[in-house]
């Protein structure tokens, strides 16, 4: 998460705001509101204090976890890009949607108690997805792998529609073979590509 408006953190303390916030995640997926602080410091490796310095409310915390991981999504794109082939990277990709729509998910009762709160943990996280798949997708159609019919807001939808209905932990052979079934549904195909963009 930037903190443009802050002074840059020293590299310790990066990798220690970073390690709370990925306990943060695996703990409240797993415990939801009953997540207790204390035990994410200590799967962090941090002590109280470090966290309460990071994140003073336990709402601080499940929106910066939860922001973190909608920009470690889309912050992956240009690696992705650049170490394999578009329709490889866009499949690499949406494994890597339906991990962050899983922990999403298990969130979802964290994210609650935020939004309660008064805060926004959504805000700019469709846009940002959005961006980050439209730039997987124009690469793919430029390298012509990837049909020019289908708009990054139509594979969204369908990323939507099977993290909707596959996003469970016990569901993830079922999300791979939706996943399978919509990447194959970009290829281009003669006669149904033809003027599509």
């Amino acid at each position: 998460m930037a903190r443009a408006a802050e002074r840059p953190l020293r590299a310790d303390a990066q990798r220690n705001r970073e390690k709370i916030l990925a306990a943060a995640v695996r703990v409240f997926t797993e415990d939801g509101l009953d997540a207790h602080l204390e035990r994410i410091a200590r799967e962090a490796g941090v002590g109280s204090g470090t966290l309460y310095r990071n994140f003073p409310t336990r709402e601080a915390l499940i929106e910066a976890a939860y922001r973190n991981e909608v920009a470690r999504l889309c912050d992956a794109v240009p690696g992705l890009l650049a170490t394999m082939p578009p329709d490889q990277a866009l499949r690499a990709w949406t494994r890597r949607f339906i991990d962050y729509a899983t922990a999403k998910l298990g969130m979802a009762d964290a994210l609650r108690a935020v939004i309660a709160a008064g805060a926004n943990p959504y805000a700019d996280s469709r846009e940002m997805i959005q961006g980050a798949l439209c730039s997987l997708m124009d690469a793919g159609t430029a390298a012509g792998v990837i049909r020019t019919d289908i708009r990054p807001t139509d594979m969204f939808a369908a990323l939507a529609g099977i993290a909707l209905t596959s996003a469970q932990p016990d569901q993830r052979d079922q999300a791979e073979r939706l996943l399978d079934l919509t990447l194959d549904g970009l290829r281009p195909v003669a006669g149904r590509d033809a003027g599509g963009s």
